[in-house]
Formats: structure tokens, sequence, C-alpha cells
């Protein structure tokens, strides 16, 4: 697929997907939500391709949500791709690592994608929130109930039943972002994580996303340790060449070669 609203680069091990409509704040509209589900499609199916990093173009948003104006010219809502909003939000199969490089607003429709990453950081001028409600929509994107998950119910509901705008410091201290930085860091830190992430072997760095997320779902912290062999990455995990691997570099005192195996 040649790609019009947004850029894709895949490199070491790296998929970098920027968000590209700067001049509407990197608005959603019917295609960019088409051309997201083919390059999480071809992330996913990449086994060269350990993690991802979603940013926005521009120095203002990384995404304002869905563009409204576009919505009112067709006469109807975007029909969401097979994996939901943005061809993310219900990709629940996904146990590969996806970082959000937030810079700028990151709102509705955005904000909902960065809370479907697993790592979120962020500048000191990204502002955050779900304003569906002040429109008279609702943020069915994963966003009421990602938030309540991720914060708390209390914390999220003061921002759900609101619509309020939040500044990131507050995010920080919401617990809503990983890290906040200053904004000409942003890349130097986006690629510290990514080489931190790429230090440990790729199925373990998978089979623990899956574990994890898998893990909560279970009614309780003994299910979880008792059912989390029969999950899919972890049993994989565990009989990978990989495994292997981190034993013996171990043994011999140098540095493991992941093959993602």
């Amino acid at each position: 697929m040649k790609y019009e609203y947004i850029a894709v680069t895949a490199a070491d091990h790296i998929t970098r997907v920027t968000l590209n409509r700067p001049e509407v704040l990197n608005a959603i509209n019917q295609q960019m939500h088409d051309e997201l589900q083919h390059t999480f499609d071809q992330f996913a199916h990449d086994d060269d391709q350990y993690l991802c990093v979603i940013s926005g173009a521009g120095e203002r948003a990384f995404s304002a949500g869905s563009d409204l104006k576009s919505i009112a010219k067709r006469g109807k809502s975007h029909d969401y791709p097979k994996s939901g909003y943005a061809g993310l939000i219900e990709r629940f199969e996904l146990d590969k690592p996806v970082i959000a490089a937030v810079d700028g607003v990151a709102v509705g429709g955005g904000f909902e994608v960065a809370l479907a990453c697993d790592i979120i950081i962020a500048t000191e001028r990204s502002r955050f929130g779900l304003p569906e409600p002040l429109i008279g929509a609702v943020a069915l994107g994963g966003g009421v109930h990602r938030l309540a998950r991720q914060i708390g119910l209390k914390q999220a509901m003061g921002l759900i039943l609101t619509g309020d705008i939040i500044d990131a410091k507050k995010a920080e201290h919401m617990g809503i972002i990983t890290q906040l930085v200053d904004h000409d860091v942003l890349e130097d830190t986006v690629n510290d994580w990514c080489r931190r992430i790429l230090r440990c072997a790729p199925l373990a760095v998978r089979a623990s996303k899956q574990t994890v997320l898998r893990g909560l779902d279970e009614p309780s912290l003994e299910d979880a340790m008792r059912n989390q062999q029969t999950y899919p990455t972890f049993k994989l995990c565990y009989s990978s060449e990989d495994k292997r691997e981190g034993a013996r570099s171990f043994a011999e005192k140098r540095p493991p070669v992941w093959t993602g195996k």
C-alpha cells in the first residue's frame, strides 16, 4: 500500500509510524484508518520487527483524534478497520511493545491511540483528554475503558465526565505517561527506550507483555501465576533458541546475540 497520510520506516528491528496530517493536527480520516490497519498488520507479522514507535508530524500534535470535518462531509462516521480505531485499539493479540512519542495535543481518538500503547513518552507541551462529551459523543475507542484500568476509577471519572484537557505535568502525576521530557530531547529519549528494550531477547519481551496483560484478566494472582505457562508466547519463549543463547552468553561472559527464535 502507498501511504498518503502516514509515514512508515522499518530499520534495526524498529517500525516507526508517523501520523502525517500536521495541517489538521494529525486528525484521523477514513484513509488514515485504513493505512494504519495495513501498517500494523505488517508490523505484527514481520518477525524481524521487534517494537513500534508512533508519533505525530509537526510540532503541535500527536493527534487530535477523529477528523470531524471529514465525518461531516461523508455524512456518517468513519468505518473502523477490523482491528478497531486506527487499526490499533482492538489489536489485543499484539504482544510486541508499542511506544507513543507524544509532542503536543493527544485528545479524543489521539489519546485513545496513546493509551493503547505500552509506553507513553511525552513532552512538557503535550496535552491529553477525552473531550467527546463536549460534542455529545462518548470515547468508545477504548478510551473510557483503558483510562479507568490504567489510572483508577476516580481519577479517570474526573477526566471522562468533564471532558477536561490536562497538561503533561498533571498527566504525569496521574500516571498516564511513562516519562515526561523537554521537547528537544524527545527523540533521544525514545531512542534510548528502544535501545534498552532491544538489549532484551525479543521473545522474552513479547512474553512479558502478554503475561502481564493476560494475567490482569485472570480472577486472582494465584490464577495468573498458575496459568501463565499456558500463554502462547510464554510457551514459545521458554522453548526458544534465544533462551538457550541467554544461558550460553551468561556462562561465556559475552553479550547475547538474539535471533528472535
